[in-house]
């Protein structure tokens, strides 16, 4: 007689809060259907089309987004509502060496002097195409360049939504993009800071490792460097996800709590969230959680590593990302231009779920940061050799 195949933990097999449960009349097996989403000003039909849309795919994931964009920039949500004259923006697709087409968008002042390179790294199942604009209109307005851009299978970039096969590959990819803006003669001689939100601040790290001198600072927003507990799933389910990554690693099987629930402290930003339609939200895929598992585990062991001017803000409530580790990060790392700014009672999502004079008390912390760091920059590459 033929063995019964492994069966799953019940919890690892529960549809998500937004799916309601229906009962084939074929083979009399539970499968979830998604109730579709309702947004304030979005009609019906618009909104069956986003919520059926297959995002696995790059194009489906670039029509619903060209569909969705316009009302994006019309929520009530400061980071849209703040005005910024003479900032230009533009949007890019490129193949990178790995033959993948990546997604990128830049901010830059346009009556302004460009100060210096802001390179973005955005957090987990995110895009660089929602909240990152108001943010970006911020720094450009004040007399930044930002670029920013999309990790493969992440935002409008190609490959498999939320899926990393390997996050050493995705820092490539990240150090090779960045590398080429950097490199433009336009851009030349100007001083280049790293920007990373969450993951992005594991990224940002990550590269800084594989280029230890080519960056002038990096500005890190509720790094993760470690996860908190909350979101780690239990050690047994760890042993289980592991052997089932390696028969499964594209399955989206592992157990999550609401992200945005625990992210976002201000009620009604939280909701807005559901108007970033392309980011990643299903449960995680196993091998893209078990390599960010991996990377927080070698990060929290080489923080004595980083080198290069820190400015870290985390919110001391977060219960996603571990502000410990960024009090950590602050007390190792081998430079003495480094600053720790801790928000009481903030949430994880700093610059998107905060009350609005909290996200702007902060980026006014990081423009400050990154106006002194551009004049010590300036100087150092005046004085000769």
């Amino acid at each position: 007689m033929a063995s019964k195949p492994p069966t799953l933990p019940e919890k690892l097999l529960r549809p998500s809060a937004h799916d309601a449960i229906r009962v084939c009349v074929h083979c009399r097996r539970r499968v979830a259907v998604v109730t579709p989403m309702k947004w304030e000003g979005v009609d019906e039909k618009l909104a069956k089309m986003v919520s059926e849309a297959n995002l696995d795919h790059a194009s489906e994931r670039r029509r619903i987004r060209e569909m969705f964009k316009d009302i994006q920039l019309s929520i009530d949500h400061c980071l849209f509502k703040a005005q910024y004259s003479a900032v230009k923006t533009e949007e890019f697709y490129r193949v990178n060496s790995r033959g993948l087409e990546i997604f990128s968008r830049r901010w830059f002042p346009g009556s302004l002097p460009m100060k210096a390179l802001v390179c973005f790294c955005h957090g987990y199942g995110d895009t660089c195409t929602f909240f990152i604009e108001g943010i970006a209109k911020k720094l450009a307005s004040s007399g930044y360049g930002v670029f920013a851009m999309d990790y493969p299978g992440f935002g409008l970039s190609e490959g498999l939504h939320g899926y990393i096969p390997s996050f050493d590959n995705l820092v490539d990819d990240v150090v090779e993009h960045y590398t080429k803006i950097k490199e433009n003669p336009e851009y030349r001689g100007l001083p280049s800071f790293l920007f990373g939100q969450s993951m992005g601040g594991a990224v940002a790290l990550k590269v800084h490792f594989k280029q230890p001198n080519a960056w002038d600072g990096a500005v890190l927003v509720a790094p993760m460097c470690k996860m908190a507990e909350d979101v780690v799933p239990s050690w047994p389910v760890q042993q289980i996800l592991i052997c089932m990554a390696k028969i499964l690693p594209k399955g989206k099987l592992v157990p999550q709590k609401d992200l945005a629930e625990m992210a976002f402290k201000d009620v009604k930003k939280r909701e807005q969230t559901s108007y970033n339609v392309i980011a990643y939200k299903d449960k995680p895929r196993l091998r893209t959680a078990l390599e960010m598992l991996r990377t927080t585990q070698e990060l929290e062991n080489q923080l004595q590593e980083v080198s290069l001017p820190l400015l870290i803000l985390h919110g001391e409530a977060d219960i996603v990302t571990d502000p410990s580790v960024s009090k950590a990060l602050y007390e190792k790392a081998n430079n003495k231009d480094k600053k720790l700014c801790l928000y009481k009672d903030a949430y994880h999502s700093l610059l998107e779920g905060e009350p609005d004079e909290m996200i702007f008390q902060i980026l006014d912390d990081i423009i400050s940061w990154l106006d002194e760091h551009c004049i010590n920059a300036g100087a150092s590459r005046s004085i000769p050799p």
